[in-house]
């Protein structure tokens, strides 16, 4: 089999058979072709929006169930005007690959859903405010 070798500037021919190889022809690599004209340069594209804040979380609306972990929000079981009793799983939070339920701490109606689905949160977020 014959290959074209090509190392530090220089191409070889080389010929290889069976353990053996021999050289047959030496020369100097050809320099790379000048690249086409460049293509003209574009505006960069407009930067993506910013996602709008966070609704603001209305304390006087009832109590806030926070996330005790960070973590990511895999699951949303309520929605606002839901009525729920204690110990009912309102939202299934991923943590170090597990999923914590984070769960009612009181009977009462939803007042507001602060968090939604996919949203990554940190220890503390309000997640939902219980009336």
């Amino acid at each position: 089999m014959k290959y074209k070798v090509t190392l530090n500037g220089k191409t070889y021919e080389v010929e290889v058979e069976q353990g053996k190889a021999v050289l047959l022809d030496e020369y100097e690599a050809l320099a790379p072709a000048p690249a086409a004209a460049a293509a003209p340069v574009q505006a960069a594209p407009a930067p993506a929006p910013t996602p709008a804040a966070a609704a603001p979380v209305d304390l006087a609306a009832g109590e806030t169930v926070a996330a005790p972990m960070p973590g990511n929000i895999l699951r949303v079981d309520v929605k606002q005007g839901d009525t729920v009793k204690a110990g009912q799983v309102l939202i299934i939070l991923e943590a170090m690959k597990m999923e914590n339920e984070i769960v009612s701490p009181k009977d009462g109606t939803i007042a507001q859903v602060v968090t939604s689905k996919g949203s990554v949160v940190d220890t503390g977020a309000p997640l939902v405010v219980i009336a």
